[in-house]
């Protein structure tokens, strides 16, 4: 599938603006990146969260980069074929990333439908 970076862009916009207000205030000190490509040797990975999950922050955790959230662009569009398989897609992988980031494992995601 072939997508503009613009457009995609739009679709993780959409994705994030789909997040109930209750969970999206909750959020703190995380930003949420597209990357063209995702990490060498990972060539199916979707997302990543990378930082500090609010489970696991302390009084230590201050005056610090924001944690990232990475959406990669190429492998999602290499694994649909169309349009609204890779909305759904963007919006399992961001859902997915920004539960990583409340502190909730792959195990509970994938038992959620989010894996």
């Amino acid at each position: 599938m072939e997508l503009g970076a613009a457009e995609f862009d739009e679709l993780v916009v959409e994705a994030l603006d789909q997040v109930p207000p209750e969970l999206g205030g909750l959020m703190d000190n995380v930003v949420v990146l597209v990357e063209e490509a995702s990490p060498p040797g990972e060539p199916d990975l979707l997302g990543l969260y990378v930082g500090t999950p609010l489970t696991e922050r302390d009084s230590s955790y201050t005056f610090r980069a924001p944690d990232r959230i990475l959406v990669f662009r190429e492998p999602l569009l290499r694994m649909c074929r169309t349009r609204e398989e890779l909305v759904d897609e963007v919006r399992i992988t961001v859902v997915h990333e920004i539960a990583h980031h409340f502190g909730i494992d792959d195990d509970r995601l994938h038992a959620l439908g989010y894996g």
